[in-house]
Formats: structure tokens, C-alpha cells, sequence
């Protein structure tokens, strides 16, 4: 379920507040192969489904910036500010990739805010992001992100 907040004082309300969990997202080989053009890692592990099946993982498996890349629209379903100018990725404090992605696998993103502060023109918020995979007690990225969303 999507929360939906108006302007600033929105935003700021949230503090502490868990956004809960997006729906699940299937990791295709389509998918990691259409990351792996884009960004010219071609590693055997993400693109050889042959050789990557007789591999450490039994299989091919998501790059670890695809995961991190997919935050954004994961995110986009969980959070929803209104009444802003705009809001910008402001960047990262933390990111750790502890599980690997195979393809085929189910993904989605939790999310809980940890913070709210002014900044010139707007707020800086930092959210704690944890990308699930079905079915795995361990999470495939774990990451501190900072926005910064303006009046």
C-alpha cells in the first residue's frame, strides 16, 4: 500500500515510520542482460546462463547495482509526496549486496524512515531500504539512501 503525504509537513510526519513492502518483482535473464548492455559488465555469472549454471551460484545471477537500480521504482510504490516542487536521489551512506539475486527470483523493497531535516529550500530525508527476496532469510541489499525533496 502506497502512503500518501502533502508538501513538507508530510514528509516530516513520517519520521520513524515504517512504509512497509512493495509487491514482488521477478528478476528475468531478459532483464539482467538488458543492465549488462547498458552498463557493459558482461560478467559470466550474470550473462553465460550455461556456465553460470555450473557456477558457484547454480545459476546466473542479478547484478548487485541491477538490485540496487530497482530501489527506485520499489520505492515509488511505497511512497508518494504531493504538493512538492520536486525530490531528488541525494545519495548513498550505506549499501551491502549480502545474498545474490538469482534470476528467477522474487524481489521487493521495505522501507522505514529514519529521518527528517530542513535544508535550504526543503527537507533531506534518509530512509533505511532493505531489498527481500522470496523466500531467503537474507536480504539481497541492504542500503541507508538520503532524498531531498523541495517546496
Amino acid at each position: 500500500m502506497t502512503t500518501i503525504v502533502n508538501g513538507i509537513d508530510g514528509i516530516k510526519s513520517l519520521v520513524g515510520k515504517d512504509l512497509g513492502a512493495s509487491e514482488w518483482l521477478e528478476i528475468t535473464q531478459e532483464r539482467v542482460n538488458t543492465f549488462a548492455d547498458a552498463t557493459d559488465d558482461h560478467q559470466w555469472i550474470h550473462v553465460d546462463t550455461e556456465r553460470a549454471t555450473a557456477g558457484p551460484f547454480g545459476g546466473p545471477i542479478a547484478h548487485g547495482y541491477l538490485t540496487l537500480s530497482l530501489v527506485i521504482p520499489l520505492f515509488g510504490s511505497l511512497l508518494t509526496v504531493e504538493g512538492i516542487s520536486m525530490g531528488v536521489n541525494y545519495g548513498l551512506e550505506k549499501v551491502r549486496f549480502p545474498t545474490p539475486v538469482k534470476v528467477g527470483a522474487r524481489i521487493r523493497l521495505a522501507a522505514t524512515v529514519v529521518s527528517v531535516e530542513d535544508v535550504p529550500g526543503g527537507v533531506q530525508s534518509t530512509f533505511d531500504f532493505t531489498v527481500q527476496i522470496d523466500g531467503s532469510a537474507k536480504p539481497a541489499c541492504v542500503a541507508r539512501t538520503v532524498y531531498r525533496q523541495y517546496a
